[in-house]
């Protein structure tokens, strides 16, 4: 139409969600000051918006991976800020996506001025961003008493093989595996509470359901006989070790923000139960005026040897392990129970990698998320603190997401 300048997003308008773009202004005038816009409307018609404030080259060209912000949502030169400093209009809102099949819309906006008069719109455009890679299947699963959705890369394979667990809020979350699947493996989103006919907070949960998973993946066509990966944020983390450490055929696990004990419900195995590691609500703390909670003080010293049939034995274990968590986790201290589960591991001559993020959060996702510091637990029904900086956590998922993947093409 009549706009004055062109806003280009390259290599492509279309792309995978954790795919960095470049973003370009053309045809401003030399020096010109301006304001870039991001606006994502979620699934839940919730509004997510940042704002930079940018001046234009001596040739009336803008590169934001060149071009420093003067102000805004983040400063200095970030080609990917516009994405992770998404701030929700309604607080304490989680940038989630439900459905895999739609991509997400991100409207970028170039507005003339810095400030107050950002009126006249120059240019705009429209990054597409995906979940699912082209050609990649979304197969429902309900086999058994498995809860989950399979996800095949395109080709016959054999890809390596993963099973997807999200944390404690409960529910089937498929964005992680299915981006997983864009990048070329077999991956099984697997819900395991609070979810269809899966209790909120279900009394037990029990190995073999996990074990049904395990066999259920490896015998998929695609999958590759050499071992089986798992992957779990928070509660999902320490399922992901107990898996490895009790049922044959993993290879390689990963936590993220985990712990290196059984947490908040017992785990029943073949001729054993793992209890809860002790936990006392009455230390939690709310803050008065809003509400939040924080729950990093509820667990009993985990050096404690009253708590240590809680452990999990990950020493046992032949598979591989990478833990990831950030040191401004609020939720809990998920650096210090990493570092418990490691020294384990090293004592027993074990190879482990980890790596603690500073100014990294609880909720260590995909990149390009960006940083939710507080929300509602879906389980627990209240607002909880999960810690973060935004610049700081938007590097450590960069980071975090190619490692994660590094990893299972080494171990399997």
């Amino acid at each position: 139409g009549g706009m004055a300048a062109r806003l280009s997003v390259l290599p492509s308008l279309r792309c995978l969600f954790d795919e960095p773009v470049q973003i370009r202004v053309a045809g401003l005038q030399p020096q010109q000051a301006v304001t870039l816009r991001a606006s994502l409307v979620d699934e839940s018609g919730e509004l997510f918006q940042s704002h930079a404030l940018y001046r234009a080259g001596s040739s009336g060209e803008l590169d934001l991976s060149r071009s420093p912000a003067l102000g805004g949502s983040y400063l200095g030169v970030e080609p990917m800020g516009l994405l992770w400093a998404l701030r929700s209009k309604t607080p304490y809102k989680r940038l989630a996506k439900r459905n895999v099949l739609t991509p997400f819309c991100v409207d970028l906006e170039v507005y003339e001025g810095h400030g107050e008069d950002t009126s006249r719109l120059l240019g705009k455009c429209t990054n597409e961003r995906w979940f699912l890679g082209e050609g990649v299947k979304r197969i429902s699963v309900r086999e058994g008493r498995l809860r989950a959705t399979l996800f095949l890369p395109p080709g016959p394979g054999p890809f390596p093989g993963l099973i997807d667990l999200y944390g404690s809020g409960g529910g089937l979350i498929e964005y992680r595996a299915s981006l997983l699947a864009s990048r070329g493996f077999v991956t099984l989103a697997l819900a395991y509470m609070s979810f269809e006919d899966i209790p909120a907070m279900p009394k037990i949960l029990e190995l073999s359901y996990f074990e049904e998973a395990v066999n259920f993946l490896r015998k998929q066509q695609q999958v590759k006989d050499t071992g089986i990966g798992v992957l779990g944020l928070s509660k999902g983390g320490d399922l992901a070790l107990s898996m490895a450490t009790f049922l044959p055929g993993i290879k390689a696990a990963v936590s993220i923000s985990g712990s290196s004990f059984n947490s908040f419900i017992p785990l029943k195995g073949d001729g054993f139960t793992i209890p809860v590691h002790p936990y006392d609500l009455g230390r939690m703390k709310i803050s008065d005026e809003s509400g939040i909670v924080d729950f990093s003080d509820v667990l009993d010293d985990h050096m404690d040897p009253a708590t240590w049939d809680c452990r999990i034995p990950v020493e046992r274990s032949l598979a591989k392990f990478l833990f990831l968590s950030g040191l401004d986790d609020m939720n809990w201290k998920s650096d210090l129970y990493c570092q418990d589960a490691v020294q384990r591991l090293q004592q027993h001559g074990q190879e482990v990698e980890f790596y603690s993020y500073a100014g990294a959060g609880h909720l260590l996702e995909p990149p390009y998320l960006p940083l939710c510091k507080v929300s509602m637990h879906r389980v627990l029904g209240m607002l909880v603190h999960w810690g973060g900086q935004w610049r700081e956590h938007a590097k450590a998922q960069e980071d975090a997401w190619r490692r994660i993947q590094a990893f299972f093409w080494q171990h399997l």
